[in-house]
């Protein structure tokens, strides 16, 4: 009730303000918005990438930061729906450099705090629907309700029909016209991300060019199974924070574990957030061979007390708790195993310090985001920077 009452007395003005004070710049604009619990990155680049390539003028405003034709705009958000002020700049922007398609990722938060108010999408996307963020929403009634919330304010959807709750989200669909990507997501979520941007290009009536050209020239979006280190052994880095996701991740991440190697995951859960994230050790315990359970945004809790909670849910789906020695000896009783590590860059530099040829490291949970948050401030931290100074560390004593 309290939080109904701000986003209708504090969002909604304000976001009413941000589209007058800059003209309701989307009304110039063909507004693609992409909302899921998983996957939403990745298909908004996806889409974004195929009407760039396709020789349309398009921008991105996402939780990386905002694209314009070719120009990244560096938002430094620690938040994927930016605040209404914000994003009507940044769609006024896309005016001025003579955009046409604007794709938007847009959070749960975001469509229920009116951070989207008086936007109209020629096309929306929900890539899933799982749990998470029911700190905020309480229920997962109120999650795909808030979700459910673009199909309003859309001509159009792509929805997967198998998806979680979908007789729910198409209950709001009514006469608006449906199309369904790729059938199993959760199994195939590269293939369903393909799908659903190719399918919500050809919903705005647009000519794709050589699509098989496009997907195999996409880059990597940063800090989304981004590869960043290959030779003896590999690292990769992925912004999973959910059981769900984390478990997707973990088992594309097992085909690029050789014969012989192990899969050695590193990730921690957010401070203040859905507990039930904190089922990802059981997600590790079923599908790492190694792990180490260390910090990831915690915000006012402690560290120690988040890992406690992780740490329950590994022994329960069977992981084994050992120490570091155990692990540098290689004198594990069983695997799964795992450590805990409060600080993430030891965390990190163990990791590395124990991967051995065939070994695959999948760091999770901060992927692209540029601080992270201890009490109530935001400290500078980079994925991509620790894995260089863990490969430093360790470099005098092993041929990385």
């Amino acid at each position: 009730m309290i939080q109904a009452l701000k986003n209708y007395l504090w969002h909604l003005p304000k976001a009413v303000i941000a589209g007058l004070v800059y003209g309701f710049p989307s009304r110039k604009l063909i507004l693609i918005g992409v909302t899921g619990t998983k996957g939403k990155t990745t298909t908004s680049h996806l889409t974004y990438f195929l009407l760039k390539e396709s020789g349309y003028k398009a921008g991105l405003i996402s939780t990386i930061g905002a694209y314009l034709n070719d120009k990244e705009i560096d938002t430094g958000l620690h938040v994927t729906s930016p605040d209404p002020m914000e994003l009507n700049k940044l769609l006024k922007m896309a005016v001025d450099s003579g955009i046409k398609y604007v794709v938007l990722e847009i959070t749960s938060n975001g469509l229920d705090q009116f951070r989207v108010w008086g936007l109209k999408f020629a096309v929306s996307v929900i890539t899933n629907i799982n749990p998470d963020h029911l700190d905020y929403h309480k229920t997962m009634e109120n999650y795909v309700d808030a979700k459910a919330k673009i199909i309003k304010q859309s001509n159009s959807v792509v929805i997967n029909r198998n998806i979680l709750y979908f007789s729910r989200l198409a209950k709001t669909v009514k006469d608006k016209q449906i199309k369904s990507a790729t059938p199993k997501l959760s199994e195939y979520p590269r293939e369903a991300n393909l799908q659903a941007a190719e399918e919500a290009v050809k919903m705005l009536g647009l000519k794709i060019k050589d699509k098989d050209r496009i997907f195999m020239n996409f880059p990597t979006v940063p800090g989304r199974m981004e590869t960043v280190y290959d030779r003896k052994f590999k690292i990769i880095i992925d912004f999973a924070h959910t059981p769900e996701s984390l478990q997707a991740a973990l088992r594309e991440i097992r085909l690029n574990v050789k014969k012989g190697g192990r899969l050695i995951a590193v990730f921690g859960c957010a401070g203040k957030r859905d507990h039930g994230r904190r089922m990802m050790g059981a997600a590790a315990a079923k599908l790492a061979d190694l792990f180490v359970i260390t910090a990831e945004d915690p915000r006012t809790e402690k560290v120690e007390e988040i890992s406690e909670e992780i740490a329950e849910y590994a022994k329960r789906a069977g992981a084994t708790e050992a120490y570091e020695t155990s692990f540098v000896d290689g004198k594990f009783r069983k695997l799964p195993t795992f450590i805990r590590i409060p600080d993430r860059q030891e965390a990190i530099n163990f990791a590395v310090s124990i991967a051995k040829s065939g070994d695959v490291i999948g760091l999770f949970g901060k992927g692209h985001e540029k601080s992270m948050c201890y009490g109530k401030k935001e400290l500078p931290w980079s994925e991509n920077e620790a894995v260089k100074k863990a490969l430093k560390v360790c470099a005098e004593s092993s041929d990385i």
